[in-house]
């Protein structure tokens, strides 16, 4: 993969490769762009060296919404001319209707679709109701050793859940989870710096990469989404609503825009490997480099205290539940 460009990396975890800080998120971003828009941001990217794009199949429980999302991908990462090493791709399992719908094929369908033999990583998740995670790692091993990628890690799961399938792989010599995707930024925190995960990612056990940075947008200025956005886990989002402007004022104040803020906090965070983000325009990738920048300036210390007020999810459980 290219190394070229300003976006720095971190390791994804103890067993993961070296990743960009910058990880482009799929959902709701590719199919509401131009054609000739995605290939340029997607070019852009790669000079920059943020080229790690996480993209999905959307076709299963609250996401059967019959996306184009990873057909776009790949058919813009083909007009930029991209050769597979220039970039890493994490793919998604989704856990909604597994074991019925089976690893093999999930990821047969999804890497088709895209037009690719191999993802690099993927993430294991969502889940409503029990999972039997010794067979989810068992089953991950399998497409491991087919071929199919390289690394996972999980999405939202209870640290419960999370912790079997640690000690079950290390038991087994399988392969074990190497990050995990959760809900983290300025607004919800309890999860990934609660006593639970916090340990681990702590013991460097794990690494983080923390998602829904935004809140749909939120956080960047856009107060009413249109378009689907996450859970709102806790019911809290009237309270993000209304801190924004406080946000904008601290952003402000360190001549930086809300979203560098948002980013700069994330990455302020030692365990975390990487920030997943939607951008929908070159211009917002340009921009969010700025957190980059903000994190050098001013200190992890300084961010994080300037920001301590926006915990806003402090009675969610910590542990997933």
């Amino acid at each position: 993969m290219s190394t070229a460009g300003s976006v720095p990396t971190r390791r994804l975890g103890p067993d993961g490769p070296e990743v960009p800080v910058f990880a482009l998120g799929s959902w709701n971003t590719w199919d509401r762009m131009g054609f000739d828009d995605s290939v340029a941001l997607i070019r852009r990217a790669v000079e920059l060296g943020a080229a790690f794009f996480d993209v999905a199949h959307y076709d299963m429980g609250p996401h059967a919404e019959n996306a184009r999302t990873d057909l776009i991908f790949g058919e813009a990462v083909r007009a930029a001319g991209l050769a597979r090493e220039d970039y890493l791709l994490c793919g998604k399992l989704w856990l909604w209707e597994y074991p019925a719908t089976g690893f093999e094929q999930q990821l047969v369908t999804s890497l088709d679709r895209i037009g690719i033999e191999k993802a690099d990583m993927v993430v294991v998740g969502d889940y409503m109701s029990p999972i039997d995670a010794r067979a989810i790692v068992i089953d991950v091993a399998a497409q491991i050793a087919a071929g199919r990628f390289d690394t996972w890690g999980v999405n939202n799961w209870a640290i419960a859940d999370l912790r079997v399938a640690l000690e079950f792989a290390e038991a087994e010599g399988l392969t074990a989870p190497s990050f995990a995707q959760l809900k983290y930024g300025l607004v919800r925190r309890s999860m990934a710096e609660g006593e639970h995960y916090g340990e681990l990612f702590a013991s460097g056990r794990i690494a983080l990469q923390a998602s829904d940075v935004f809140e749909g947008g939120i956080l960047a200025g856009k107060l009413a989404p249109v378009r689907k956005i996450g859970a709102d886990v806790g019911a809290i989002r009237e309270r993000i609503v209304a801190a924004y402007p406080e946000v904008r004022r601290i952003a402000e104040g360190f001549d930086a825009t809300p979203t560098q803020l948002g980013i700069a906090f994330c990455l302020a965070n030692p365990a975390t490997a990487n920030v997943l983000f939607g951008v929908s325009s070159r211009a917002q990738l340009e921009d969010n480099l700025g957190a980059i920048d903000l994190l050098d300036r001013v200190g992890a210390g300084a961010v994080r205290a300037a920001t301590a007020e926006f915990w806003l999810d402090r009675a969610v459980n910590a542990d997933g539940t």
